[in-house]
């Protein structure tokens, strides 16, 4: 027992200060210090300013011949894909039609950006960033395509044109970063020591403005109202899927810290973008706000749970 005890605090000290800034958020959207008018804008500065930045430094600073995995970029690609038709063929069956597409997007479709990258950043430093970075790159294409597909498939009359998804995606400031970034790290451009540190400086708003914005978007009201299927998503999200894909790639030969980082993407909480596409498209958006919601309370359980036993292990 005693053994367990230093593994369980180190993972408490990797998980909580991510969920700590994520309950911030909920209490002071509570009483009225942050607003839906200082969300908007702080998520808005983080996405397309200095998240972007964060990937570019990290990955800038990277070697390359270790973050770089390509085994890890496809499994992760091949897990994404079979976790996809897994719950779909499940809703399929369990799932009301009308409803499917939520489920099944809520289900497969991690915030890996903020949530996934600030654990990463917490267990493993700048390996972390830098490798979370790279894969980012293959989730938001991965994620944006299936979410379009599976969404469509249960909105009749809806449309959402392949090329400008495309265009979306091309023109995401997240995969532009990673894009610019791998040239710089490959030939390893040095920036000059002001740039750098500039840009270290807006970097380090990133992840605690993203994470008090997610705590102030997460509505405890809207989940003791009406919870319905969103239950079922987030059980996928938050324990089933995370445990099979991990299961999956340590069968397959991966440990350590591509194992540890696949596993805190797999564990992400449902990304609030899917709320967005519910909504854009006319689909059951107080489910997929339900579903976020549940998924990013939980997380600050299953990810503990999740960390701890992969360390306790020593596979991650």
């Amino acid at each position: 027992m005693s053994n367990f005890l230093p593994i369980f605090f180190h993972t408490l000290e990797t998980t909580l200060p991510v969920f700590a800034m994520v309950f911030i958020g909920i209490g002071l959207r509570r009483i009225g210090w942050i607003d839906q008018g200082f969300v908007a804008t702080a998520s808005a500065l983080v996405f397309k300013a200095t998240l972007p930045t964060l990937v570019f430094l990290s990955i800038i600073r990277a070697d390359l011949s270790t973050t770089l995995s390509l085994g890890m970029l496809i499994f992760y690609a091949l897990a994404t894909l079979a976790s996809f038709a897994l719950v779909w063929f499940w809703a399929t069956r369990r799932v009301r039609r009308e409803d499917r597409g939520v489920y099944v997007q809520g289900a497969f479709r991690g915030n890996c950006g903020i949530v996934g990258l600030a654990l990463a950043a917490n267990l493993y430093g700048d390996y972390g960033l830098s490798a979370g970075g790279l894969l980012l790159g293959l989730v938001i294409i991965l994620y944006n395509s299936l979410s379009v597909i599976v969404l469509l498939a249960y909105q009749p009359g809806k449309a959402m044109s392949l090329g400008n998804t495309l265009k979306d995606i091309a023109r995401n400031p997240l995969i532009i970063a990673v894009i610019l970034a791998i040239p710089f790290a490959a030939l390893e451009v040095q920036l000059p020591g002001w740039v750098m540190t500039s840009g270290d400086y807006f970097a380090s708003l990133t992840l605690p403005l993203a994470l008090l914005c997610i705590g102030a978007t997460v509505s405890l009201k809207a989940i003791r109202s009406d919870s319905g299927p969103a239950t079922g998503s987030a059980i996928w999200k938050m324990v089933s899927l995370p445990a099979l894909c991990t299961l999956a790639a340590w069968l397959a030969g991966f440990e350590g810290r591509e194992l540890g980082l696949m596993f805190l993407f797999f564990a992400s909480p449902t990304a609030a973008a899917s709320f967005v596409m519910v909504k854009a498209l006319g689909g059951n958006d107080r489910m997929a706000a339900n579903i976020i919601a549940m998924t990013t309370l939980l997380a600050s359980v299953t990810v503990t749970i999740g960390v701890f036993v992969l360390q306790s292990i020593g596979v991650a």
